[in-house]
């Protein structure tokens, strides 16, 4: 039985390669479309707390999952630590500097919810609360737009060791630290993004224990885990809608991150299976929030069904309550998308043998060996699926402005000459002014580069480089340089657009 949107899937694929949208490596070409984006188009970057500040104990700021769990042998690759990164608890102004530099008009930065209460809950830490006045003044003074993420992977240790995202109680003791963000910041920040990659913490934080904290459970912890931070955003997106947004005017939104599948063949089962891989990857939180306030259907069906044949008395997959699902459904002002790669995807019956997430789905999914690598093994360069991508949420979830809140690449080197990178944002740059030219999606509002810095990067420490701008780790004093990428990306930000000038 074929389910509506695995059908609305099959006809949107035929339909981008009719029309030339969907590319392979042959498309890499000099073929640039020269143009504009919108006037009012939010040029940015972005970082995370626990990757750029450092300080990490210092003023009364407690530990954190990721302050934990690097100290564990094994866990990060070269053995490093967020401990001191780029040390812009101290030097933040250094940082808005390098945005002005930029160009930029907006800056998006997580909340250390650790600074602000130490234990999680309970006494706040007023100096944590100082630190990011001092930095919104700073960026606001500058003429940035501060976008500021709730919660960016760096959970409290005291609250992890009642459970953390497995915890049902973790919904309330995050609507009570976001109630004080928004009391304190609320006045001076337009744009809240209440969880970054909710995927990503239930799958390696709570699946493969990859990621801080640790905990394996890839069959089950996972989707619980992605329920309950469905729910705490839920109910932090009406707490702002009922207490502040009437006096602060501002909005509260979700970044949810996605790859594009691309079929592996042109058979009917191959295009399903890659409509299936996007339902669970980014219909797991998308579809409840922006569409049903429940899990897409197939993601239901085949997670209830393996479920049962497993002898489990009810599924894995949690359910909503109707009144929990009144609350999830569209509880999101705009939506966030951190977007990087493409993944080929091909059909395969998994069984119920292997009791996981990612057996599932029925699916096995690689990347071509002929698109160009970067210096990370799962991001592989492909503009081409950023634009199938803005064009298959505009068919699947319409109605909402789309921010792309993280989209870049990395190398190992951190070479200031860094023309992949160059190369990167010019191609995916264009396939989004494509998107907003071409195909009218006028729904894309903004952008963020991923990352203003180089910093760490989560379980591969310091060895894989993000940033427009170089930072020196060996140096005390974290010595930044902006790269020949953060210049050409000035450039483009400058002109609003793409134009001879931008792209020489």
């Amino acid at each position: 039985m074929l389910f509506k949107k695995q059908i609305m899937f099959l006809l949107f694929v035929l339909c981008v390669n009719i029309n030339g949208i969907s590319g392979t490596v042959e498309d890499y070409t000099d073929d640039i479309l020269y143009g504009s984006f919108p006037e009012d188009f939010i040029w940015g970057a972005a970082t995370a707390a626990y990757q750029i500040e450092g300080g990490w104990n210092a003023d009364g700021k407690g530990e954190n999952i990721w302050d934990v769990f690097t100290r564990k042998d094994g866990t990060i690759i070269d053995g490093s630590s967020g401990e001191i990164a780029c040390d812009s608890y101290n030097k933040y102004k250094e940082d808005v500097a390098l945005l002005v530099k930029l160009n930029v008009t907006a800056y998006r930065f997580s909340i250390s919810w650790s600074r602000i209460l130490p234990n999680g809950f309970g006494e706040i830490n007023p100096l944590g609360i100082q630190y990011y006045k001092n930095l919104i003044s700073e960026v606001k003074s500058s003429n940035i737009e501060p976008v500021v993420t709730l919660y960016h992977w760096d959970l409290p240790q005291p609250l992890e060791d009642l459970g953390g995202w497995l915890n049902p109680d973790i919904i309330t003791y995050f609507k009570d630290y976001s109630r004080i963000i928004f009391t304190e910041f609320g006045d001076d920040v337009n744009k809240f993004i209440t969880l970054n990659e909710p995927r990503q913490t239930s799958v390696k934080g709570y699946g493969t224990g990859e990621f801080a904290p640790g905990v394996q459970g890839i069959g089950d912890k996972s989707y619980i885990s992605a329920h309950n931070q469905i729910l705490a955003h839920a109910k932090v997106y009406h707490l702002y809608q009922n207490e502040f947004k009437e006096s602060q005017g501002g909005q509260v939104g979700i970044s949810l991150n996605i790859h594009w599948a691309e079929p592996a063949t042109d058979t009917t089962e191959d295009i399903l299976a890659a409509e299936r891989y996007m339902q669970f990857y980014f219909g797991w939180f998308g579809t409840p929030i922006l569409l049903t306030g429940d899990y897409p259907e197939i993601m239901r069906s085949l997670v209830d069904d393996k479920s049962s044949q497993q002898g489990f008395l009810t599924s894995r997959l949690p359910s909503f309550t109707p009144q929990e699902s009144l609350l999830v459904k569209g509880s999101t002002d705009f939506l966030g998308i951190n977007f990087y790669t493409t993944d080929k995807v091909s059909n395969l019956d998994e069984g119920v043998d292997e009791i996981s997430y990612f057996a599932d789905d029925n699916n096995i999914q690689f990347q071509d060996e002929d698109w160009y690598n970067s210096g990370s093994s799962w991001l592989k360069i492909t503009p081409w699926g950023l634009r199938n991508t803005l064009n298959w949420l505009n068919q699947n979830y319409p109605g909402y402005d789309i921010y792309i809140t993280e989209n870049g690449v990395s190398d190992k080197q951190g070479n200031l000459d860094d023309l992949t990178r160059i190369y990167y944002y010019k191609h995916y740059l264009n396939q989004m002014l494509r998107s907003i030219l071409e195909d009218g999606l006028t729904t894309v509002k903004g952008y963020f580069a991923w990352s203003l810095l180089d910093n760490f990067e989560w379980s591969s420490g310091y060895t894989e480089k993000f940033g427009l701008c170089y930072v020196n780790m060996t140096d005390p004093e974290r010595r930044k340089e902006i790269k020949a990428s953060g210049r050409f990306y000035q450039k483009i930000v400058s002109a609003n657009g793409f134009n001879v000038e931008t792209i020489c």
